[in-house]
């Protein structure tokens, strides 16, 4: 009789939900036996669908949202180790030839990377043009100015252009 008058100021909806909740948390410590139960990576619960439509289901939960958050994020965690995880790749470049690489642009501040690339396989050091690109010292400052620039500054029929 009790029940009755309880569930009767609630929509249907809400007691299934509840009864979801509390279906799926004895199955999880049915199948656990712990007294504090874990999931394993096959198991997983969804709280917050049916905790939003009934907010009173939280009293008799022995897993609490607290848990279950918390095991959410420890999954994410995983997962996110799992995927910037090292997986080979391109074989990377020696120390002592990305100093030479970079040695090379700094030295030369007009060469570029097909010129260092050039210089490289001329002394038997077989590097990709693009890692040469990559590994040169990016250029500080003002860039040298070239003939477009000497055209543009002498061409407005100034006395300094004849």
């Amino acid at each position: 009789m009790q029940t009755d008058l309880v569930g009767a100021g609630r929509p249907r909806s809400a007691l299934e939900a509840g009864n979801q909740v509390l279906r799926q948390q004895i199955n999880v410590l049915q199948r656990t036996g712990a007294k504090e139960a874990c999931l394993q990576q096959d198991q997983s619960i969804d709280f917050r669908r049916p905790l939003s439509t009934v907010p009173d289901v939280r009293v008799g939960l022995a897993i609490k949202p607290d848990t279950v958050i918390r095991w959410h994020r420890m999954g994410f965690r995983a997962y996110s180790r799992w995927k910037s995880r090292s997986r080979g790749g391109r074989p990377t470049v020696p120390l002592e030839v990305r100093q030479l690489i970079r040695d090379l642009s700094l030295a030369n501040p007009l060469s570029c990377a097909p010129r260092i690339h050039g210089e490289l396989l001329k002394l038997s050091i077989d590097v990709g043009q693009t890692s040469v690109a990559n590994y040169m010292a990016q250029r500080r400052g003002r860039r040298p100015r070239g003939w477009k620039t000497f055209l543009l500054s002498f061409s407005d029929g100034s006395e300094a252009a004849r």
